[in-house]
C-alpha cells in the first residue's frame, strides 16, 4: 500500500488539476495564434449519474488556416471501481470488491490541413486508486507525445526528438532512450506487419512514486514534458505550413490517416479504457481525423517520397544516436510481446 497522508494527497491532486487546466489554456492560446483564423470552441461536460463523477473541458478547433481538426481536452473524473475497469487495469486479483479511482489529465491531437505538416498527439495524466475506506493503494503518472508526419523531413524528426531528450535529460539521462523504445513498441499497427503510425516520440505509463518526495519529482517531470510540447511542435508547423501541395499529397495524407484511425480504434489503451468505462464518446473519438481514405492494398511507388516515409514506419529509427538499434526481427518480437 502507498504510504501517504490523505490531506497531502488531496492537495497534490488539486495542484495537478490546476496545472492541467493552465497547460490547456497555454497550448490553446499558442495554437490559435499560429492558425490565425480558427478558434477553439469549448464544451464543458459532466459524467452521467452512473456511479461516477467529474467531467471535463473539450476544446475543438476546425477548418482553420492550419488545422483541419484538432482538440485539446482536459478531464477530472472519479468513481467506483467496476469489473470492466479491473479487467482493463489488469487488477482482477486486487480490490475484488469495493474501491474507487480518480484520474486527471490532458490529451491533444492536431490534424493539419497541409500534408507537409505532421499530425501530433500528446497526453499527460495522473491516476489514483483507493480501497473501500478511501486509502490510496496505488497512484501513477503516464503520458508522452509522438509525431505522425505524412512526408519525412529528417531535420523535423531530429528537432522533435531532441526537444524531448533535452527535457528528460534534466531528470535522468536514461529516460529518453527508455521511453523512446516504449513509444516505438506501442504506437504500432501490429495487424499490419508491425507498421508504426509515425516517427515516434516517447511513451511511459505507471510511473509509480515510492513516497511523497518521489511523487513531487514525478510531478515536476510531467510538468516539464507538458511545458516542452509547444517548443517541439510549433517550429515544425511554422516551417512547413506554407508548402504547396496538390491532390497526390492530400490522397497520401488521407491514406496514412486511415492507419491512424486503425491504431486508435484497435490498439490505443486510452481509447479502449475510455469506451469501456463509460467515458464521453465525443471527447474520446475527438482524436480521429475528419477525412480518411482506405484503398485496397495500396503501395506507394518505390523510391517516392511516400515510400520514404513508409520505410521508416516499417522499422524504427534512432534519430539522435541515443538508442540501441533494433533490426526488424527484434522490433517485431518486442511489439508482439507488448500488444
Amino acid at each position: 500500500m502507498v504510504q501517504t497522508n490523505k490531506i497531502q494527497t488531496k492537495e497534490f491532486r488539486n495542484r495537478w488539476i490546476e496545472y492541467i487546466h493552465n497547460l490547456q489554456n497555454a497550448i490553446c492560446t499558442a495554437l490559435e495564434a499560429a492558425d490565425d483564423k480558427a478558434n477553439f470552441v469549448e464544451e464543458e461536460w459532466q459524467r452521467k449519474p452512473d456511479g461516477t463523477g467529474g467531467g471535463g473541458r473539450t476544446r475543438v478547433i476546425a477548418n482553420g488556416n492550419i488545422f483541419e481538426k484538432g482538440g485539446v481536452n482536459t478531464s477530472v473524473v472519479f468513481g467506483g471501481l467496476t469489473d470492466a475497469m479491473r479487467k482493463v487495469l489488469k487488477m482482477q486479483d486486487e480490490l475484488k470488491e469495493g474501491g474507487s479511482w480518480f484520474a486527471c489529465g490532458l490529451s491533444l491531437v492536431l490534424h493539419p490541413q497541409n500534408p507537409y505538416v505532421p499530425t501530433v498527439h500528446a497526453n499527460w495524466r495522473y491516476f489514483e486508486l483507493y480501497n473501500e475506506v478511501g486509502d490510496v493503494v496505488a497512484r501513477w503518472f503516464g503520458g508522452g507525445t509522438d509525431l505522425t508526419p505524412y512526408y519525412l523531413f529528417e531535420e523535423d524528426a531530429k528537432h522533435f526528438h531532441q526537444t524531448i531528450k533535452n527535457t528528460m535529460d534534466k531528470f535522468d539521462k536514461s529516460f529518453y532512450p527508455k521511453y523512446k523504445k516504449q513509444c516505438d513498441e506501442y504506437f504500432v499497427n501490429s495487424h499490419r506487419n508491425n507498421e508504426a503510425r509515425g516517427i515516434g516520440g516517447v511513451f511511459y505509463d505507471h510511473l509509480t512514486p515510492t513516497d511523497d518526495t518521489d511523487a513531487e519529482k514525478l510531478f515536476q517531470f510531467q510538468q516539464a514534458n507538458g511545458n516542452a510540447f509547444l517548443a517541439g511542435y510549433l517550429p515544425i508547423l511554422n516551417k512547413r505550413k506554407d508548402f504547396t501541395y496538390g491532390d497526390r499529397e492530400k490522397r497520401w495524407q488521407e491514406i496514412r490517416r486511415g492507419r491512424y484511425v486503425e491504431f486508435n480504434l484497435l490498439h490505443d489503451r486510452g481509447t479502449i479504457f475510455g469506451l469501456k468505462t463509460s467515458g464521453r464518446t465525443e471527447s474520446i473519438l475527438m482524436s480521429l481525423p475528419p477525412t480518411v481514405r482506405f484503398e485496397y492494398n495500396y503501395q506507394p511507388e518505390k523510391g517516392s517520397e511516400e515510400d520514404k516515409l513508409l520505410q521508416v514506419c516499417l522499422q524504427p529509427k534512432d534519430w539522435l544516436n541515443e538508442v540501441e538499434d533494433m533490426d526488424a526481427n527484434e522490433w517485431a518480437r518486442r511489439v508482439n510481446t507488448t500488444c
